[in-house]
């Protein structure tokens, strides 16, 4: 591995560490030619299928682009990023295990809208806002109808 402060291609670990969750390895690492030590994460490459858009084109999975929506959705709400990352590391898990290679994104859409629900419905009606593309009041009412209707999850 490149030292990232001379970019040596020599470098040796000095200490190696299961990561908090199990599922990485944090290592310690130094430059033997500089000496400077620097920390690097190994973990299992996972093989997500690739995303259908609307029109046709297929994209890569990208957790932040995920991430980044839900956070979008629970701007101001009582909701951590730790909880955020939860949910989008169950939704690769599943992925995972379904063995697709391709996966329409409108099924990662609603996966995000049910896991939103039952965490908060001001966020989960945000991003259903945005998601479904609301054309009118009229659409926008009949969601917080629905969700009036089938009460509160909490």
């Amino acid at each position: 591995m490149k030292c990232p402060f001379c970019t040596h291609d020599d470098t040796r670990v000095v200490d190696s560490r299961l990561g908090k969750e199990g599922n990485n390895i944090r290592r310690r690492r130094e430059c033997v030619d500089c000496e400077r030590r620097f920390t690097t994460y190994e973990r299992v490459e996972e093989t997500l299928p690739l995303v259908i858009k609307k029109d046709g084109r297929r994209e890569a999975f990208d957790r932040h682009k995920i991430i980044s929506g839900i956070q979008r959705a629970c701007e101001k709400r009582p909701v951590s990023i730790a909880t955020i990352e939860k949910v989008v590391d169950q939704m690769e898990v599943s992925l995972q295990e379904c063995g697709e290679k391709e996966i329409p994104a409108s099924r990662i859409g609603e996966s995000i809208m049910e896991a939103l629900q039952a965490l908060d419905e001001v966020a989960y009606v945000r991003f259903a806002s945005v998601y479904r593309q609301f054309r009118d009041i009229n659409e926008f009412m009949s969601e917080l109808t629905d969700i009036l209707s089938k009460g509160s999850p909490k």
